[in-house]
Formats: structure tokens, C-alpha cells, sequence
């Protein structure tokens, strides 16, 4: 039976206090329920708000604070729990942020190191093909606890210092087929099969002290330019940020000590006027000493949490339409182009709402590959009694060919700030997804 998953999403209440006709003063609510049901995670349920307060308005659109809370679960145990607060007002001078999340996930996505070295083949993981193997073939067991707090002051009107610590704690092993097989009928169960990340495990691919998680404490410091007219839908200027981070590693594990740089350049132009603007990101993430664990290179580092999880490559955060993780390396440079205008603007009693449109591209490539033996990986793989060829493309070439994707979405927006983001996407390279297009509902532009 086919994977499916069913969405639906309401907003079932928004109001605020002290509301004027065009400027929002005082307090604005969204709530945001959802539901979805997906054969190998179950039934979610849960609910998302995002709560601004905008004093009395001088700095409207943007916000003085803003507190975002969601929960969602699934009766397979998925899922994630995120609390964020963002001020420009509690510390007068400068802008804090903190974040909780917690995310567990059953079945995350792994299918091989540095992008096209790394050959998808999507029968074995389609139910419907001769050759299937398992949904769960490209999926581990990946849990993701992070705590995180961020602090920005100034330099000069647009250039800002930005500083932050933290530490993420994973939880990595095997997909766990039992629980997921739970109350499903013989048709629907999963077999309990070698998966992929059970064969990088057995080849050498992943150590042993890679392949339970661990916890890194972290700090981050870096600046950032920033001249946009606002920040949740921008029309015009450049946001610009550069920035490093030091990574340590708890339990013995000191090979994991790393240092990784960021850059990202964002510019916003009107094309004749603010309704239709033309968006560009261009970022890059370069590991410049010590080594990371495999489930930590899917994870892109950013100064300011906009979003609960920044995948790297592949997925909703950086290239839509293209599987979550696909390009696991060492380095990356990724790029996305989009076309952003208002459709029609309304209120709706006091609220102000807005639908857009935004058609898009999206790129990455890696630029760091991890190394891989290729005489060693071939032997230990036909020791096992596979061909090497089903799982490696040893062409050097095709490590540095760009994955590429694009799509159109929708956007719904209250009060400029609380903003639904539907994007359709499809991959231009089979290789790259399953899926000939895949859907993605969020929050928030994606830069």
C-alpha cells in the first residue's frame, strides 16, 4: 500500500487587543491546527501559535516580541515539540532569542554520502515495485534534542555582532520495525530487512561511535548585514550574515571537535513595486577543522532560529522537492531564486491578510565530499555479496554535479508577520526523490 499523507489545515482562531484600522498595536494571535496521517508514521495531531506583541505600533510591521509554541505527535511516535521567543524589547539594545525543541523521528531519510556518489534506487523502497525491499530501507532512527539561546547587539545601523551557545543531544540506531509495524495488518507491516544505514554500519562506513549519537555543546559567533524594510516578507535590501561555530563532543568522543563556517547572502528587489519581488539566497556551510558524525552533517547551522530543523541538503529549509538529506558532505553551497508577489490583499474585520505567490529554484552541490575509499568500499561490499555498483558511483565527476529542483507556492499571510507557506516541488533529477513531487505546508518564507 502507498504511503499517503493528508493535511489539513485551519485556522481556527486570530484576534487581537488594541487593534487599529491599518497599524497593529498591543497583542495578535494565530492558532494553527493540523492533522495528517502517513502509513509509516501514523496519525498526527497537534496545533501551532505564533504570538506577537507589537507595543504601540511605531515598530509595526515588525514585532517587539514574539513567542511560537508547537506540538505535534503521531500514534507512531513522530513528531516535535518547539518553544521559541524572539524579543527586540526585554534587553533594551539588542535582540534575544531562545529555543527548546525536541524531535523525534522514526524514520529519517539516509541515502549515502556526497549526493550522486551516492545511487538512489527508488524500487526498493516503492511497495508497488517487483523489486521492493522496504519503506524503510533509506530510513534510521534519528531523535534530536536541542537548546539554544542567541544574543544580537549592534555595530552600526546595519551591521550587527551576533553570539550564541548551545547543545544538541541525537539519539541514532536502526529503524525500530516493531514499533512501527504495531497494530498495522500483515499486508501493511514492514519486513524487518538490512536497511541501508545497517550496511554502511557493517562496511565500515560508519564507526561504532558514530552509530548511537551523542550530545555537543556549541557556540556560534558572527555578524550580520541587514537593510532590509522588514523581515518576514521583505521587498527590498540584503540580509547577510557570516559567522562560526565550534563544536565539542561529550562521552570520549573528542574526533568529533569541529569547526564549521557559514556564509549567506540574501537580496530582495521590487520589480516596479513592492506587490512582485524577485528574492535570492545563496549560502554555504564548510567544515574547516575536526570531523562530524554522519547525522550531524544533515544539520545546517544558523545564527537565529527561524525554523525547528534546518536540514542540509535536500527537504522543506533548503532545497524543495529534493529528499530530506539527500547531499550528506562535508561541504556545501546551495542556492534558491524565487519570484514573490501579492495576488489580492483584505481584512477581515481588524486583520489584514494577504495571498502571494511564489514560483522557485532550487540548488546545491557539494563542494567538501566526505572521503570514501573506493577500493575498500567495493571490497568490503562484495565480501557481503552485493555488487558495489547497486549503492556507489565512484565517478568522481558526478560528486560535484548540482541536484536541482523547482516548484511554485502559496502564501497565506495575517498582520505581515503570521504567514502560511504552502510549496509544491519536483525534483529535475529522478535520482533526487522517490517522489515525482512532493508537498510541503509551513510557516514563513523560506529566507
Amino acid at each position: 500500500m502507498k504511503s499517503q499523507i493528508i493535511t489539513l489545515l485551519l485556522i481556527i482562531s486570530s484576534y487581537s487587543v488594541n487593534a487599529q484600522s491599518q497599524v497593529k498595536t498591543g497583542w495578535t494571535f494565530g492558532v494553527l491546527p493540523s492533522i495528517a496521517y502517513d502509513t509509516d508514521l501514523g496519525f498526527q495531531y497537534g496545533a501551532l501559535t505564533n504570538i506577537y506583541y507589537h507595543g504601540d505600533g511605531s515598530h509595526y510591521p515588525e514585532y517587539l516580541h514574539s513567542i511560537y509554541a508547537e506540538a505535534a505527535y503521531t500514534t507512531k511516535h513522530n513528531g516535535l515539540m518547539r518553544l521559541n521567543f524572539d524579543s527586540r524589547a526585554i534587553l533594551p539594545g539588542y535582540r534575544l532569542s531562545l529555543d527548546i525543541s525536541y524531535i523525534p523521528d522514526e524514520m529519517s531519510d539516509f541515502v549515502g554520502f556526497n549526493g550522486y556518489q551516492a545511487v538512489y534506487n527508488n524500487d526498493w523502497c516503492n511497495d508497488e515495485s517487483v523489486n521492493y525491499l522496504s519503506r524503510a530501507f533509506y530510513k534510521y532512527r534519528r531523535n534530536m534534542f536541542r537548546a539554544a539561546a542567541d544574543i544580537q547587539g549592534s555595530i552600526t545601523e546595519h551591521i550587527k555582532w551576533n553570539a550564541g551557545l548551545g547543545v544538541l543531544c541525537f539519539n541514532v540506531g536502526s529503524v525500530n520495525i516493531n514499533k512501527l509495524n504495531k497494530g498495522e495488518s500483515e499486508n501493511d507491516k514492514l519486513p524487518d530487512i538490512e536497511s541501508l544505514y545497517d550496511k554502511y554500519r557493517k562496511w565500515g562506513l560508519i564507526s561504532d561511535k558514530e552509530n548511537s549519537g551523542g550530545s555537543f555543546p556549541f557556540v556560534h559567533i558572527g555578524t550580520t548585514f541587514d537593510t532590509r524594510d522588514m523581515s518576514a516578507a521583505p521587498s527590498k535590501g540584503i540580509w547577510a550574515d557570516a559567522f562560526f561555530t565550534y563544536t565539542a563532543a561529550f562521552g570520549g568522543k573528542s574526533e568529533f571537535n569541529s569547526l564549521k563556517f557559514n556564509a549567506n547572502f540574501r537580496q530582495y528587489l521590487s520589480l516596479g513595486t513592492p506587490k512582485v519581488v524577485f528574492a535570492y539566497r545563496i549560502g554555504t556551510q564548510l567544515s574547516l577543522a575536526g570531523s562530524t558524525p554522519f547525522y550531524m552533517l544533515c544539520y545546517h547551522n544558523n545564527l537565529v532560529l527561524k525554523r525547528v530543523l534546518y536540514e542540509s541538503l535536500g527537504g522543506s529549509s533548503s532545497l524543495r522537492g529534493i529528499m530530506r538529506n539527500r547531499i550528506l558532505s562535508n561541504g556545501f553551497l546551495l542556492a534558491n531564486v524565487e519570484l514573490r508577489f501579492r495576488i489580492v490583499n483584505f481584512n477581515i474585520g481588524t486583520q489584514h491578510f494577504y495571498i502571494a505567490g511564489n514560483p522557485f529554484v532550487d540548488a546545491g552541490i557539494v563542494i567538501q565530499p566526505i572521503d570514501i575509499e573506493e577500493e575498500n568500499s567495493i571490497l568490503n561490499v562484495t565480501l557481503t555479496g552485493e555488487n558495489a555498483s547497486e549503492y556507489f558511483d565512484f565517478d568522481k565527476s558526478n560528486i560535484y554535479r548540482p541536484h536541482i529542483s523547482g516548484g511554485i507556492g502559496l502564501k497565506i499571510a495575517m498582520n505581515e508577520n503570521f504567514i502560511v507557506s504552502i510549496d509544491w516541488a519536483r525534483p529535475f533529477n529522478n535520482q533526487d526523490s522517490g517522489k515525482k513531487s512532493n508537498l510541503y505546508i509551513k510557516m514563513g518564507y523560506l529566507f
